[in-house]
């Protein structure tokens, strides 16, 4: 909140002092024009309207010293609301003059929506800012501060009111004949007309200038807050002016290219970790991450990796998309900046975006980034691939989703690896399972593992691509026992026994390991899973924006 020193009004004890030394003089008497019957109305509600303000202690005094307007709860807010309605009438009935308003022609396109034209439009969150206790605003997690002319006209604005609050009690208690002879005395005659419309003209003159004050500095806070989306904006503009049509850069713009993107890129972070309210706001995002995947792009094209290149196509795709579609929203938002609320997590249609842009930044960027699993994942995702085409339920697993694929996934990544250790498919394993491995190479219960696979194979078949490995496959797939030994052929009853027990010890030991790949570090797996999953579908995750949104 918005806050400021709050007003004190005056307790029964200090009211005469205060009647006799007020902010201006008190004209009394019966020489006083009298006042007509719509305007003793209005004064009356004005004046039950007061009484109806909830008030309470000042916190830095004795409770039983000062009293303080509630505008913070709910019941006071409302109380409030209604309190400056009545005074907005009574000025009206009385034909107070309106204290000059011009400066709200200066307001940017917001206020002016609230304030259209120069008549007084009192609101209550602006008393709730006058009555308030602090003058710090935050926003976006920065503190700023108020000026002190604002705070100032809070204070003079303040007494206005503890002015006013002393004529209408006056008001009520000579409407009742109250009249007391000490010198705590309330005037014994009615208070004067002359004397409520200076009152009133008081009160709307510190009002005007406090409104003045309070909302040129919160437009001076929103315009610094909306820095980072405007500094972006410029950064997209900077970079587009270096591109060709569709968006090709020319040779001799390439490093001021490179340069321009670097800038953008750096923005992004910046308001992904101001903004991203729904993420993680991660501000380590970094350009490398964008220039791989382009790089990965242009290598899935070349005619050596058209079979391995699927997966590197819909993580790079993935990567460049999101970066493509924050730079559509900056291009959009430039023509409406004044329509960005300062607090930026509270732009849908940004948020969105930056949800995205770090879901596929975070998680591709981890295996674009690093050729060596880059390569690995695309092996993997090649042989799971091959794999559905001679059990087509595993591609009906993918389609649907099914949570048995989940259990599935880390038992194939394990056979792919134990098939051929020392190949690509290795840097997987060293990745999500880095203690199993020694300077490189599989450590004593890995080479354990090893040893059985291949004693395995042997016993059941003398190839590893024959039907031996077909039978494991179908086996960690999810197949019966049955449907792994009907891929062996006919065996005869003796060697059918033995396989089966052959294919039970090897897939219980199997599926110790896939436990360990999955609960290790249980966040990554998952990660890598749900990629996996996108890759062998071959469909992109991402929220697609059809119509902007700020």
């Amino acid at each position: 909140r918005h806050s400021f020193p709050r007003a004190k009004f005056p307790s029964q004890q200090s009211r005469a002092h205060h009647c006799g030394h007020g902010m201006f003089k008190r004209l009394r008497g019966s020489s006083a024009a009298a006042l007509c019957a719509h305007e003793l109305v209005a004064v009356d509600q004005l004046a039950r309207r007061h009484a109806a303000l909830l008030q309470q202690p000042d916190e830095d005094e004795q409770p039983n010293s000062a009293q303080l307007i509630d505008v913070q709860s709910e019941v006071g807010y409302i109380a409030c609301v209604k309190f400056l309605s009545a005074l907005e009438a009574a000025a009206e009935a009385l034909h107070v003059e309106v204290a000059a308003r011009s400066y709200r022609k200066g307001f940017s396109l917001n206020y002016r929506a609230i304030f259209p034209d120069c008549a007084r439009h009192y609101r209550a969150d602006v008393m709730e800012v006058c009555m308030d206790r602090h003058s710090s605003i935050w926003v976006n997690g920065e503190k700023y501060e108020l000026s002190s002319e604002a705070t100032a006209c809070a204070e003079r604005l303040q007494h206005a009111f503890a002015e006013l609050g002393m004529f209408l009690e006056r008001w009520v208690a000579a409407a009742r004949g109250e009249q007391q002879a000490s010198a705590e005395a309330i005037s014994a005659s009615h208070p004067s007309r002359t004397e409520l419309l200076s009152t009133l003209a008081v009160i709307d003159f510190a009002w005007a200038n406090f409104e003045h004050r309070y909302i040129t500095d919160l437009i001076a806070v929103e315009n610094r807050a909306r820095q980072l989306v405007a500094r972006a904006v410029e950064a997209e503009q900077w970079l587009r002016s270096l591109e060709g049509p569709r968006g090709v850069v020319p040779p001799q713009n390439l490093s001021r290219h490179r340069e321009a993107q670097r800038s953008l890129v750096a923005c992004i972070s910046q308001l992904n970790a101001v903004a991203n309210c729904r993420r993680k706001g991660r501000d380590d995002l970094t350009d490398d991450i964008l220039e791989s995947a382009i790089v990965a792009l242009k290598r899935s094209e070349l005619p050596e990796h058209a079979t391995t290149s699927s997966a590197a196509q819909v993580l790079a795709g993935d990567i460049v998309g999101a970066f493509g579609s924050i730079r559509e929203y900056l291009r959009h938002v430039k023509v409406c900046l004044e329509r960005v609320d300062p607090h930026l997590c509270n732009n849908n249609g940004l948020v969105s975006r930056l949800v995205d842009w770090e879901e596929s930044w975070e998680v591709a960027g981890r295996y674009v980034r690093d050729t060596k699993l880059l390569e690995a994942l695309c092996l993997l995702v090649a042989k799971i691939q091959g794999i559905q085409v001679a059990l087509p339920e595993l591609a009906t697993m993918c389609e649907e989703c099914d949570v048995e694929l989940f259990m599935v996934l880390p038992r194939l990544t394990l056979l792919c690896f134990l098939k051929d250790p020392s190949g690509k498919q290795g840097e997987l394993l060293k990745f999500f399972l880095p203690h199993r491995f020694q300077q490189g190479m599989p450590n004593a219960e890995l080479q354990v593992l090893l040893g059985d696979f291949r004693s395995t194979i042997a016993a059941l078949d003398v190839d590893v691509d024959s039907a031996s490995w077909q039978a494991l496959v179908t086996r960690a797939v999810g197949g019966s026992q049955q449907a792994a030994l009907n891929v062996l052929g006919a065996l005869e009853a003796r060697q059918r026994e033995y396989a089966s027990q052959l294919l039970e010890i090897f897939s219980l030991k199997l599926e110790g390991w896939s436990l360990e790949l999955q609960r290790h570090c249980p966040e990554d797996w998952n990660q890598c899973s749900a990629v996996l999953v996108q890759c062998l579908t071959g469909t992109s995750k991402r929220q697609l924006f059809s119509k902007f949104q700020v």
